[in-house]
């Protein structure tokens, strides 16, 4: 008898991996029946980590575009997944236990079946936690293995973790091969050992298309049994998203794998929904270089859903570099340099830094300190001269352990900087704090919501939920939008407040202060001089007197509000950007002498 394959339409992914925000709760609306209609997917993936970020930075409900989106799904009888950050829940940093087990609760309300959850370090110790809150909640946890391709991360090591995660409970396992370096005969192999010891388990393969190892992969993985392929569709497939139904359908029909049909009338309208959402505002957002796939990935192996973001922080990072390399009398580089720089970087300090997985929020460390060490270099200053807090919570063992040794570089400058390495549970340097919010809640008179998803969203994202509540989160991405069309040409609709800060010549500044230091966006985003946009007065300006410490202004980053902090005291001689203008990761935003 034929092997049966089944599909599962990564929509929420597809959307993640081509730009920085996904369709509207109306929109979303819109496509779900004819998703329905295409009757080729027993699943799709709804919800998750970022996505429900992104729902709050545009000022949207997340709770809402979750019941809604799940709503149609849940009547046809498919199953919805989401993406589950296991100790981050579905932020980027640790989350308290009652905060995480309250999560369970919430999205099996809203209608979501299976929870796939993933821990960056691919630390069990983060993941089994989350198998049994799942339980709890009554929720199906799908345990997820990151892969990637390093000396370490070989077919036993990943055997291996299956086995704790089934021993664990969990009843799925997903290979997420979220840059999809993994190698398809490994791949293949990782999915056979998991059959062979767990005849039992369903399995199911995520894989990025950046590098172009995808499809052979999935074809492997049925060679193997897999049960469950996730696949994307145009006009957001391929590129660093995931291959397209009808391709994979096909390839696997040739090969004799009993798939189901695509009622390609409903197809063709989810294509063009979905490129009427593009047009209608999210493609304002989308990075030409995602819809591209290229074999330079195979090297460094950073997950293709960055590669936006990472072509933004080089052209960020590009005058300062190259400011640096002419005060050192160097010859300056080419943004094609700095690509070629980075990703040689990457893969120069991915094994001193223990071979973390690429993943979120994993993959941004490696890279950002990949990039200030390039930066490091053009001062002629050493390598890991700029490593920031979170980075160092990795390395230090507070979000799980590290799959390798550090190298001995590291772990001295650890100890130089009297910094303690963790060896405990990542979860006991959390404790529970939804009393907190309960208690804040009621003071606010805010309601707490059906099955206390209101609170649950608060504890969460605290910072962008009160964004929301305030209507502030709506303002900024207001803005936002109207910057994006206006630099595209299209016609503008809302006027937004600007305070102008005095802006000053990039080079005039470097010549009359040459011992003047630049202040960077540590993040791309929006520049907010001042956070309730109101008061003009606190912006800074030239002749002003700061603190090491002091924080200059804000960024409304992809994940919140940032705020940029000095690291050394002085004068302002020089602002460069103004109110609401959106920076790149690593552009000056000032100079203090």
């Amino acid at each position: 008898m034929k092997k049966e394959i089944k599909f599962s339409l990564v929509y929420r992914d597809m959307w993640q991996s081509s730009g920085k925000y996904q369709p509207r709760v109306d929109q979303l609306k819109q496509i779900a029946p004819v998703i329905v209609d295409m009757n080729c997917f027993s699943r799709i993936e709804t919800n998750g980590g970022a996505f429900e970020q992104v729902n709050l930075l545009c000022g949207e409900n997340p709770n809402v575009a979750v019941r809604e989106f799940t709503a149609p799904f849940n009547k046809a009888g498919i199953q919805t997944h989401m993406l589950d950050r296991a100790l981050n829940g579905l932020r980027m940093n640790p989350v308290p236990a009652d905060v995480r087990k309250l999560m369970y609760k919430v999205k099996r309300a809203q209608g979501v079946d299976i929870t796939r959850i993933f821990c960056g370090l691919n630390d069990a110790r983060n993941i089994i936690p989350s198998i049994q809150y799942a339980k709890e909640g009554g929720m199906i946890p799908q345990g997820a293995l990151c892969i990637t391709y390093s000396p370490i991360h070989t077919v036993e090591y990943y055997v291996k973790l299956a086995d704790q995660l089934v021993e664990a409970g969990a009843e799925e396992i997903c290979l997420k091969d979220m840059a999809g370096v993994g190698r398809p005969y490994s791949n293949g192999q990782i999915i056979k050992g998991i059959k062979e010891r767990h005849p039992h388990i369903l399995v199911q393969y995520h894989g990025h298309t950046g590098p172009g190892f995808s499809v052979a992969s999935m074809l492997e993985a049925a060679y193997n049994g897999v049960d469950y392929l996730d696949v994307a569709m145009e006009p957001l497939a391929w590129g660093m998203v995931h291959p397209d139904v009808i391709t994979i359908q096909a390839l696997l029909k040739d090969a004799g794998f009993l798939v189901p049909d695509i009622r390609m009338d409903a197809y063709m309208e989810a294509r063009s929904l979905s490129q009427s959402f593009i047009d209608d505002f999210l493609g304002y957002f989308i990075d030409p270089n995602n819809k591209i796939m290229t074999s330079l990935l195979v090297g460094c192996g950073l997950p293709g859903g960055m590669m936006g973001s990472m072509m933004a922080d080089l052209k960020g990072m590009h005058s300062a570099i190259n400011m640096a390399l002419r005060q050192k009398n160097k010859k300056e580089v080419s943004l094609n340099d700095l690509v070629v720089q980075l990703f040689k970087e990457v893969e120069h300090i991915w094994p001193m830094m223990g071979y973390p997985p690429l993943v979120t929020p994993f993959s941004q460390y490696v890279k950002n300190t990949a990039l200030m060490n390039i930066f490091a270099a053009a001062k002629d200053e050493p390598r890991f001269s700029t490593i920031d807090k979170d980075t160092w919570n990795m390395i230090l063992g507070k979000m799980g352990k590290l799959p390798g040794a550090l190298a001995p570089e590291i772990v001295e400058l650890a100890k130089a900087n009297n910094m303690e390495f963790y060896e405990g549970d990542p979860q006991a340097l959390f404790p529970d704090d939804l009393d907190r919010f309960r208690e804040e809640m009621k003071t606010n008179g805010w309601n707490e919501g059906a099955d206390e998803e209101e609170l649950f969203e608060f504890a969460m994202h605290e910072r962008q939920y009160r964004d929301v509540k305030s209507g502030a989160a709506k303002k900024r991405f207001l803005q936002e939008l109207e910057q994006a069309k206006e630099k595209a040409g299209a016609p503008i609709i809302v006027q937004r407040p600007v305070v102008e800060i005095p802006m000053f010549n990039f080079e005039e500044i470097s010549a009359e202060y040459p011992h003047a230091k630049p202040v960077h966006a540590p993040c791309k985003g929006q520049v907010i001089w001042q956070y309730d946009l109101k008061d003009a007065s606190t912006a800074p300006y030239e002749g002003a007197i700061v603190d090491k410490g002091d924080t200059l202004c804000y960024i409304q980053s992809y994940y919140g509000i940032e705020p940029v902090k000095i690291g050394y005291g002085g004068t302002i001689v020089g602002t460069y950007v103004r109110q609401g203008h959106e920076v790149q990761k690593g552009e000056i935003l000032a100079f203090i002498n």
